[in-house]
């Protein structure tokens, strides 16, 4: 079977992985690499191979599947180039900076016949396979992701950097529409919300609760489901996760069995760029489709504006703010 001609578009920190494994899969030709640092696209591309194409264009009619790994505030602009012209992409969560410009990629896509994969890569985190057969109804769950300060990232609040990955994790287990958002937030280190803690309801009766902070000493990716008859705690790190289930033997006390899943060690990114490209291959629908990926943007959008009125309550309670409101009386 001819191989698939591949290309990335930012060959940043995430990109330059996915420039390694498209060099790497077998369905793959990695053909080309683009980025706005014309060395850093020599580097990958003395690295993993691939031209190093001078126009972004150039690029795009040379490929007929690519990454796009630019920062989040570009996405709609390449991603848009690229459906035009008639390539499969996939994007780099969040799908865009904006609801109205995801909508716009969803239908070009729609349009023009192309896959359009969104990369919430957390969604093919082996233990995460391994732990979503056991999860089917939840009532409550619980998802902390903390990590420390760095600069990548930070051209968008933590809402959009990292909380996503979670907000789209919650909507894959269908807990019926949002029904309301409360949150709170707080900057820290960047002109951008760092903190973050929302509340969720489900028309389904489901809660959720996340936390995301990218201003922590320790790392921590982890997610809770409790459900009727069973709890699954899921540590994305370790890959390991466990699964206590309620036993109930006549005349006795409801008892928990556990079960303990390891994850496997294959690459998230690699499953995600497999999945991506057999959906090339064949045509079926993409795996995290730019559907997914704009619902969970509108959720993060509605977290954001929950922390909008968290900062504005604060700002009208401050010494400075009740001065203000009592100069204008």
């Amino acid at each position: 079977m001819p191989k698939i001609r591949t290309g990335v578009i930012g060959v940043g920190h995430l990109g330059q992985h996915h420039a390694r494994l498209y060099a790497a899969l077998p369905e793959s030709q990695l053909v080309g690499l683009f980025d706005a640092d014309p060395e850093r696209a020599r580097l990958i591309a003395e690295r993993h191979g691939g031209l190093v194409f001078s126009r972004l264009d150039e690029l795009i009619d040379s490929v007929q599947a690519v990454s796009v790994a630019v920062p989040t505030t570009a996405h709609y602009e390449v991603t848009k180039r690229c459906l035009d012209r008639g390539r499969h992409v996939l994007v780099e969560k969040p799908i865009a900076a904006r609801l109205a410009e995801a909508r716009e990629l969803v239908r070009l896509a729609a349009e023009r016949g192309c896959i359009l994969q969104v990369g919430h890569s957390e969604r093919f985190n082996p233990v995460m396979l391994a732990a979503r057969p056991h999860i089917d109804a939840p009532s409550f769950i619980e998802c902390h992701r903390l990590s420390s300060f760095g600069e990548r990232g930070t051209d968008v609040d933590v809402i959009l950097d990292l909380m996503i990955h979670d907000l789209d994790m919650v909507l894959s287990f269908n807990p019926g529409p949002v029904e309301e958002v409360r949150a709170a937030g707080v900057p820290v280190l960047s002109s951008h919300v760092d903190i973050a803690n929302a509340r969720i309801q489900f028309g389904g009766g489901c809660v959720a609760n996340l936390t995301s902070s990218r201003v922590s000493m320790n790392r921590m990716r982890r997610l809770r489901v409790f459900q009727r008859d069973r709890y699954v705690s899921v540590d994305y790190q370790t890959r390991h996760a466990v699964v206590y289930r309620r036993r109930t033997d006549q005349g006795a006390k409801p008892q928990l069995d556990m079960e303990q899943l390891v994850g496997s060690d294959e690459e998230p990114l690699k499953l995600q760029l497999q999945s991506f490209l057999a959906s090339v291959m064949t045509g079926a629908p993409a795996a995290v489709s730019g559907e997914a990926g704009t619902a969970a943007l509108a959720l993060a959008y509605q977290v954001r504006e929950a922390i909008d009125s968290f900062l504005r309550r604060q700002q009208q309670a401050s010494p400075s703010g009740s001065a203000s409101r009592g100069a204008d009386a």
